[in-house]
């Protein structure tokens, strides 16, 4: 784990925000090296020199992300958001099928099993999801950390039910991944995307499948998905990729550039050292907001504090230079790597008002 001074100037080498952000839950802020990496990539594209670095990138990127996820690169599949990555686990389920989903989860979550039109969907409290696994549930979906509020899923308890039933499991660490540590390998599939605690640009999302690839087509397969990509590049693909790699569709250059350096940054100040430090804000919120006399929604352990009734304010604290969430009414401010204790209590000193 970094020590606090080595964390607090890598932090300040690569973030100089203008305002307050708090709001990471939406869309992370981009480091210096990042901006760096995305104006030489610009340049290359602008200059006519070849692209080689920049589907390099796309290849160090998904392996950093299988290095966040404790899986071998070879099950790492990228594509550019969640929503295309969970069609692609909807269409391998049969007609018929049950799953499994939490109440209000995020939509990118749960709509394409709704779109199939032939899946039976279920949704339930987040508190009951590993009850409620059941003989004949053939996949659970749920998010790891909530995005309306920041509970975190159970998802031990998940795992065990669906162990114990035979169903499969599919888990979003798209407002988890980069401060909560992650173990793809525990479950069927993963999905995350990266612009958000991974402090990527938008674009990307990978998705982790077991080593048989968990019954999934390669739908949306293109001359990238290729064993022997360069050579594919005309009529069918004749041999698809051994690896996850089958599964992916043609890369947004640039975002990839960006997240790949995003990446090396997670990975040099420790996703530990990020969640103590995420947390630790976290708490120092809930206690204030909570002697202003407002009760902020339970999510112990998470970075992200939803506050009830206090929603309707984010247009004025915007206005103030901090960067909250409305999410239903609710106030939400998400905490990370860059913010300080000092943004913390302004938060609180503009609510006081």
């Amino acid at each position: 784990m970094k020590t606090t001074e080595t964390f607090e100037s890598l932090v300040r080498a690569e973030f100089s925000p203008e305002n307050t952000y708090l709001n990471t839950a939406s869309s992370g802020l981009l480091p210096a090296r990042t901006v760096a990496a995305l104006h030489e990539a610009v340049t290359i594209r602008a200059e006519g020199r070849p692209l080689d670095p920049l589907f390099e990138d796309v290849e160090l990127a998904r392996a950093a992300f299988a290095r966040l996820a404790q899986v071998p690169a070879t099950r790492v599949a990228a594509g550019p958001s969640v929503a295309t990555q969970t069609a692609l686990v909807a269409a391998s389920l049969p007609a018929g099928a049950e799953v499994l989903t939490v109440e209000d989860d995020f939509t990118s979550v749960v709509n394409p099993f709704h779109t199939r039109g032939d899946l039976k969907v279920r949704a339930v409290p987040l508190e009951r999801l590993a009850e409620s696994v059941r003989p004949g549930t053939a996949l659970v979906a749920v998010s790891a950390a909530q995005s309306a509020d920041g509970r975190i899923a159970d998802l031990p308890a998940l795992r065990a039910a669906a162990l114990t039933h035979g169903a499969r499991t599919y888990v979003d660490f798209s407002q988890a991944a980069g401060w909560l540590p992650m173990q793809a390998d525990a479950y069927d599939f993963t999905v995350s995307t990266t612009f958000k605690w991974l402090l990527g640009p938008h674009g990307a999302a990978f998705l982790v499948v077991p080593e048989d690839f968990g019954g999934l087509s390669p739908l949306l397969a293109s001359w990238v998905a290729a064993e022997e990509p360069w050579t594919s590049c005309y009529g069918p693909v004749v041999e698809l990729a051994h690896s996850a790699r089958r599964f992916d569709v043609s890369p947004a250059l640039f975002t990839f550039t960006g997240v790949r350096h995003s990446l090396t940054l997670i990975e040099e100040l420790g996703v530990a050292a990020v969640q103590a430090h995420d947390l630790a804000l976290a708490d120092r919120f809930r206690a204030g907001i909570a002697a202003l006399g407002h009760e902020p929604l339970p999510a112990p352990g998470s970075a992200i504090v939803s506050v009830p009734g206090l929603g309707s304010r984010q247009p004025e604290l915007s206005e103030a230079g901090i960067e909250v969430s409305n999410r239903a009414g609710n106030l939400r401010a998400a905490f990370h790597l860059y913010n300080t204790p000092a943004d913390v209590d302004r938060l609180l000193t503009a609510l006081s008002g």
